[in-house]
């Protein structure tokens, strides 16, 4: 039920803010305008930046997964994370990309099964870490310029408290880990068995401390990538914006848009892109929002991909969203209270 409600609610918000968007006739106009005198060069050089990410993302992948001596080749763990890009893209809800990775990736290692959820969990703060420590250096560079206006001061501060609050439960499952606390949290605690997951890890991975600042260098690459798959659309559209204005408000869309309250980050996505690119760059709405639509198709090409290659992976072991859910679920469980 909760799935259910979630899923209503996040489509609501995301036609509400697509309505918001594409209401005036003048403004779609604009938009259809902008499309057409698209530079094709630049869309497939924003097709490659997306490749370099899914590239970047498996190397990071497989350093880890290495640290726990799982060795699967690099086709097929970039095959995984392809399939986790298509259900990220295409499939609404609390169930993502990532759950359904996990549940792969658990059926590539039958023998180490902990192992390769250990090495996920660590993918995901090594992610969020490189998340931080870039922002933090394109804040200090350029926050006088991201204060101009106050919703740009607004949206600023947002991303600065999302991103406090990410580095706080980083410190916290990592202090409580340190000081042998792990085991005296509530059972009924929130995300319990994720962070007693987490303090096993911190002790692997802290051991292997060259391939940990190994993957946090990928993550730096994987969001700058990111970065520039976008920046490719607006030099498509022949946006007339530098590479570091521009790169200075993709943490901020990035991150309010993985925020889990529309289908995919869509609708939010463009609503940040035509207010940040329109408030602080003077590039017009129609514009701004074209530009988010065009690197989104780039993403879903190779969600596309990716549904491709989920149609020839392993065909009789297809499972069920739900199901995938709850052995995912089961598997965090059990390595918990085996600790």
């Amino acid at each position: 039920m909760k799935k259910t409600v979630l899923t209503i609610i996040q489509i609501l918000v995301t036609l509400g803010i697509l309505f918001w968007i594409f209401h005036d006739p003048a403004k779609r106009h604009e938009m259809l305008q902008a499309i057409s005198h698209a530079d094709p060069a630049w869309l497939l050089i924003g097709i490659a930046s997306y490749g370099m990410v899914e590239i970047l993302a498996t190397a990071r992948w497989q350093v880890l997964l290495r640290v726990q001596g799982i060795r699967i080749p690099w086709m097929r763990l970039g095959s995984l994370f392809m399939i986790g890009i298509f259900f990220n893209q295409f499939m609404p809800g609390g169930t993502g990309g990532d759950v359904v990775k996990i549940f792969y990736l658990l059926k590539e290692t039958p023998g180490k099964k902990a192992q390769a959820l250990l090495a996920v969990l660590i993918d995901r703060v090594v992610g969020l870490f490189g998340l931080i420590l870039l922002t933090s250096v394109i804040i200090w560079k350029k926050y006088d310029w991201l204060q101009q206006t106050e919703i740009t001061r607004h949206l600023t501060w947002t991303l600065l408290a999302i991103l406090a609050a990410s580095l706080g439960g980083i410190i916290f499952s990592f202090a409580i880990s340190g000081l042998g606390l792990i085991h005296k949290l509530p059972q009924k605690m929130p995300f319990r068995d994720k962070l007693i997951d987490l303090s096993i890890a911190y002790n692997l991975y802290a051991h292997a401390w060259q391939s940990s600042l190994l993957a946090i260098f990928l993550s730096l690459g994987i969001h700058l990538s990111s970065f520039f798959m976008f920046y490719s659309a607006a030099m498509s559209l022949r946006a007339k914006v530098s590479l570091p204005d521009f790169f200075s408000v993709m943490p901020i869309i990035n991150t309010i848009s993985s925020i889990p309250i529309s289908v995919g980050g869509t609708g939010v996505r463009e609503g940040l892109f035509q207010t940040l690119l329109g408030k602080l760059c003077g590039i017009p709405e129609a514009n701004a929002v074209v530009i988010s639509l065009t690197g989104f198709a780039m993403v879903l090409f190779w969600a596309v991909v990716g549904g491709v290659i989920y149609l020839f992976y392993r065909p009789t072991e297809h499972a069920k969203l739900s199901d995938i859910q709850h052995e995912v679920e089961e598997l965090e469980h059990k390595v918990a209270e085996s600790e």
